[in-house]
């Protein structure tokens, strides 16, 4: 059962026009230096998607960015400046309320030597000089969040002072939103340990901000209990984060209008030129034909590559990795709804073998699935090797084979009827999301690190990925085990372990189950922002896939969940008007 992400109705992108040029670069696109450009309709060809037609990007000031050292416009002179800003403000608590902007605006990688540097000086204080307890809780929070997103260890304790001698939060903070606001963000940082105080924090915020009532204040309560920013896509609320800032206002937010609004843009017209070479390789490869029983949902599966590789300088990554998906997702429906058991037990052992020989004997859908996998993987293998000068065919061709036999798992289960323990299932399942094999893939073409001894420890049940794979897994089980898309059917960790124990009820087992998240989303923070064990980009891409999770299940907990259309044009296609 591979991770459905973004479930959304089959039919899927149509009309949208995106440009074909396959050596795209937003500096070099004519539409940078030419607005009257920004009036083209922008349409894809095949797989109708959204049932309106798509507003094109319209911008009203003058484009402008600052990437890599190229500068561009009135943006860019605002960059220079808030580099000088970083380096030489005064005041440290208005240097960390500037960095919380670029984090939430997605422009703090223009900006990470600065940064770095500022949260450094920062954490040398905050450990020579005893914490000031009569520092107000917005400020202690903020402090809080940003040492420990830049992999600093700080202890929870910072909040103590601001609980009785009970461990409960005061109640006279019930006045302070944008102290609760940053209570609350700072809370899903939570490690293994943090769990008396975090917890409490988490509760105590969300209470408190569930109360109030003033209408002026209601989007930026409502957006942030619903998208806390270490838990959020921030490609998806960025727009959120100026309309709240009006009601909640930080400063220096203005300074980067213009380059947010041009970092947006460019990464949109990248989006799209990324979409139009993945759809078009697709009906290359004529599978959708071939394997009419599967899903052919091909923006799907570039969006989960994308918001696996948020970074724009990673668009070759990108469509190699949405490459891979694919086939996650149609090797899982060739495993529940088109072969037998014993189809699917040489299918296996065919990928095991890496042998398209071994598959003799298989429908020529089966076959054509094979090749299709083995030329894919061999592509990909050889562009890393180019660029790495190191080869990782054997080692995809393991991870293929671990994930086609905990397919092949599930499908033994449910041919003899065997129902296995919650935590049997929950082993097999972390496997059988994809999260594993897609993370080997990112790690592999983010090419750092890789060697022998850290690609084998990726592929051994790396805690960080495992935790990211159980986030989802759990997240995932949560709905229907009948994929309304689909024949099959898969069981559920929640319905193996009320077997488990009959005396249990369901509201039990959801609670239960939450938990089990809550702890892997702390083995993940843990994994994530404290562990020098792998690169920070690679730790980001699990983040990344975690962050998403909510996004693709929408069973009527959080009715602000953006719909696949809505998240298509939001990724793909949304302005900022401002």
């Amino acid at each position: 059962m591979a991770f459905s992400a973004f479930v959304f109705c089959n039919s899927f992108v149509a009309s949208l026009n995106i440009p074909q040029n396959n050596n795209f670069n937003p500096m070099n696109n004519p539409i940078i230096n030419n607005p009257l450009l920004n009036k083209q309709i922008i349409s894809l060809p095949h797989h109708s998607l959204l049932s309106t037609p798509l507003k094109p990007l319209h911008s009203k000031i003058q484009p402008s960015i600052l990437t890599n050292g190229i500068e561009y416009g009135k943006g860019a002179i605002k960059g220079r400046i808030l580099k000088d800003v970083l380096r030489e403000i005064g005041d440290p608590w208005e240097c960390l309320n500037l960095i919380d902007a670029t984090q939430r605006l997605g422009i703090d990688y223009h900006f990470q030597e600065e940064i770095e540097a500022v949260l450094q000086r920062q954490y040398v204080l905050f450990n020579a000089v005893q914490f000031n307890p009569e520092t107000d809780l917005h400020k202690a929070a903020l402090l809080f969040r940003l040492f420990r997103q830049q992999g600093y260890l700080v202890s929870a304790d910072v909040f103590k002072s601001f609980m009785d001698k009970k461990g409960k939060f005061k109640e006279d903070l019930r006045e302070d939103i944008k102290g609760l606001s940053s209570l609350y963000e700072a809370s899903h940082l939570c490690i293994h340990g943090d769990e008396i105080i975090l917890e409490e924090a988490e509760i105590f915020s969300r209470r408190l901000l569930n109360a109030r009532g003033e209408a002026e204040l209601a989007n930026f309560v409502r957006n942030t209990l619903s998208y806390p920013h270490h838990k959020s896509v921030v490609q998806l609320t960025t727009l959120n984060y100026f309309e709240d800032h009006m009601q909640c206002p930080n400063k220096w937010i203005h300074i980067f209008q213009d380059a947010a609004k041009m970092e947006l843009y460019c990464s949109q017209r990248l989006r799209q030129n990324e979409v139009a070479q993945f759809m078009e390789w697709w009906k290359d490869t004529e599978l959708g034909k071939e394997l009419n029983f599967a899903r052919d949902q091909p923006i799907k599966w570039y969006m989960a590559s994308l918001v696996c590789l948020t970074d724009s300088f990673y668009s070759e990554q990108r469509i190699q990795l949405a490459k891979s998906i694919t086939f996650i997702y149609l090797i899982d429906d060739l495993f529940d709804v088109f072969g037998t058991l014993d189809e699917l037990t040489l299918f296996t052992e065919a990928v095991y073998r890496w042998d398209l020989a071994a598959a003799e004997g298989l429908p020529d859908c089966m076959k054509i699935c094979l090749r299709s996998l083995f030329e894919v993987t061999d592509e990909i293998s050889y562009q890393i090797y180019q660029k790495h000068s190191w080869n990782p065919i054997h080692f995809l061709h393991k991870a293929w084979a671990k994930l086609c036999k905990a397919f092949l798992v599930e499908a033994e289960w449910l041919s003899c009827g065997h129902s296995p323990s919650a935590e049997e299932y929950l082993k097999n399942g972390i496997v059988s999301t994809g999260i594993p094999l897609t993370l080997l893939h990112a790690f592999l073409l983010l090419g750092q690190q890789i060697t022998d001894d850290t690609v084998q420890i990726v592929d051994d049940d790396l805690d960080i990925v495992s935790s990211t794979a159980t986030v989802l897994r759990l997240w995932d089980d949560f709905g229907t085990a009948e994929d309304e898309t689909q024949e099959g059917r898969d069981g559920s960790y929640l319905e193996y372990y009320m077997k488990e124990n009959p005396s249990i009820s369901y509201e039990e087992t959801q609670q239960h189950t939450m938990k089990k998240i809550s702890n892997a989303w702390k083995t993940l923070n843990r994994e994530s922002l404290l562990s020098n064990q792998f690169p920070s980009k690679f730790n980001q891409a699990c983040l990344n896939v975690a962050r998403a999770v909510p996004l693709a299940y929408n069973y009527d907990r959080n009715k602000s969940i953006v719909s696949m259309e809505n998240l298509v044009k939001k990724l793909l296609f949304s302005g900022m008007e401002m």
